[in-house]
């Protein structure tokens, strides 16, 4: 039984296949590959995107959906997680949580006897990663030769962003102020100065400055960021056909100006959109013989 909880999980070769069978899937996207196959969605964090994509994937596929909020489930807390994992197993076919603590997936993970999806955690975000994968794949029309640089905090976005690449043999540079370091034992390159890290870039990739339960760190991180805003000024220091690239929500005129969401530069809806198909590639492959 496979799981997919982390990118480092599987091989290069592995996530080749995942997007192959994305890319298939996307220019078939009605299918019956998992009818009569019910999928658990488990939310402790918010979510426009993961839902809906999950939602309509399973849908697209044939399959059904059955969707719990946090309060409607108390994970770990109304309910110990490794019970909610073993009769979830008998109801559904397949889980994907949405979380705050990585912990919570990995004990989930160990009593499921159904595979299990990350749909967030605070360690790493895969399916977001795969997704991006797939719109830089469709952007540039090659699986080598690429290069990203991510602009910003080095969180669990940026650390599914260099697992990925490692994976695919891509190049990948982080611009981040001190003590905002992604926390990650494969290589990246790590350059301070915005400008300077996105000069060879193909894409430059941000997420928000401040996450969900970092709320209280507001005020210091807009101030420890503001040399970090993706703008045109930095869009110019760049190739001209580089691309911009951010996994939503955006707070426009923080992390990103609108001018620059709005640019002929900005794939930002194409990779949202690629969400739903990659997910049907995870799906899909988890189901696998």
């Amino acid at each position: 039984m496979k799981h997919f909880i982390d990118i480092t999980d599987y091989s290069s070769s592995d996530i080749k296949a995942i997007l192959e069978l994305a890319i298939e899937i996307k220019a078939t996207p009605f299918q019956d590959r998992l009818k009569n196959k019910t999928l658990g969605l488990i939310f402790e964090k918010p979510s426009t995107r993961t839902r809906v994509s999950f939602e309509v994937a399973m849908m697209q596929l044939g399959g059904q959906v059955v969707s719990l909020q946090a309060n409607e489930i108390g994970l770990g807390k109304r309910e110990a997680v490794k019970d909610i994992s073993r009769v979830l197993s008998r109801y559904v076919d397949i889980v994907m949580i949405r979380t705050f603590e990585h912990a919570v997936l990995k004990e989930f993970e160990e009593y499921a006897t159904i595979p299990v999806i990350n749909g967030l955690s605070d360690v790493s975000h895969p399916c977001q990663a795969m997704a991006d994968a797939l719109t830089v794949i469709e952007q540039f029309k090659r699986w080598d030769n690429i290069h990203i640089a991510y602009v910003g905090d080095g969180n669990n976005v940026c650390i599914s962003l260099i697992e990925i690449c490692a994976a695919l043999g891509w190049e990948i540079t982080v611009s981040t102020p001190k003590g905002y370091e992604p926390t990650c034992d494969l290589p990246f390159n790590f350059v301070k100065d915005p400008h300077e890290a996105v000069k060879s870039a193909d894409v430059i990739y941000a997420d928000v400055w401040t996450s969900m339960g970092q709320e209280e760190e507001t005020k210091q991180r807009l101030k420890d960021f503001a040399p970090y805003q993706i703008n045109m000024a930095l869009m110019h220091s760049a190739k001209p056909e580089t691309v911009f690239m951010h996994c939503l929500p955006a707070h426009r005129d923080e992390e990103v100006t609108d001018e620059c969401m709005e640019s002929p530069s900005s794939i930002v809806f194409d990779q949202a959109e690629n969400r739903l198909h990659a997910q049907k590639g995870i799906l899909a492959y988890l189901f696998q013989d």
